[in-house]
């Protein structure tokens, strides 16, 4: 099997990538139990992690034909707007190399833990590729954007967090991921769900309405005391 699925608390689905001799590599199949993976909408938080630690992803199978790999690569961009749409919040937990399209899985999450092991890689203008320019900049910055995917070079772990690749850096990504999700699951999911689909948007003027539409229709209580992740 591909994928390792677990609910491992109610509302969180724990989808662990397996392909650990491949390096997680993503070939037709993978990419389909993903596509099938995330798209439950049974879930308030998604957590997307790897059984290897020492691999998250490599990014497409470069084993495929050119046609079939070319496919791939045009499926995992209907994932990634598949990842940014759904209301589920998606923690990534990810060690080892995260490479191209790997990469990509990264940062279409919703927040990110990485092992202090880890390194990430935007291949793309090697094989033709524009890689992680729809999304960087607003995690980086315009410049670091550019550096990370024309140089294509590996970032660390404490590089990654310092310029606001990751959010967190842990021993255990995936302990960490769950702790995150039971905080989360404990919130109220409209709240959320509107959280994600704001922060999403590109203009500040459009998120202030869109903030402010959704908080009209709140009658001033308070659903529950939450806690802080930590």
């Amino acid at each position: 099997m591909t994928l390792d699925l677990s609910a491992p608390h109610p509302g969180v689905i724990q989808i662990l990538m397996n392909r650990p001799a491949q390096m997680n590599a993503l070939d037709p199949v993978l990419l389909s139990d993903l596509v099938s993976a995330i798209g439950d909408e049974a879930a308030s938080v998604v957590i997307l992690g790897s059984t290897s630690r020492d691999c998250f992803s490599a990014g497409v199978d470069l084993k495929l034909g050119d046609q079939e790999r070319a496919e791939v690569s045009r499926g995992l961009y209907r994932l990634y707007q598949l990842m940014r749409r759904t209301s589920a919040v998606l923690v990534a937990a990810a060690e080892g190399h995260v490479i191209g399209g790997g990469a990509q899985l990264l940062i279409a999450s919703d927040l990110r833990v990485v092992g202090p092991d880890v390194s990430i890689r935007f291949m793309g203008p090697g094989h033709g590729l524009a890689v992680g320019a729809w999304r960087l900049p607003g995690l980086v910055g315009r410049g670091r954007a550019m550096d990370l995917t024309l140089s294509m070079r590996p970032v660390a772990a404490e590089e990654a967090l310092s310029i606001g690749l990751v959010e967190e850096i842990s021993a255990e990504p995936l302990v960490r991921a769950l702790e995150i999700a039971r905080h989360i699951v404990a919130l109220s999911p409209p709240a959320v769900a509107a959280l994600k689909r704001i922060v999403g948007m590109t203009g500040e003027a459009e998120a202030l309405i869109a903030e402010a539409e959704f908080n009209d229709q709140w009658n001033g209580e308070f659903p529950g005391r939450a806690t802080n992740h930590d």
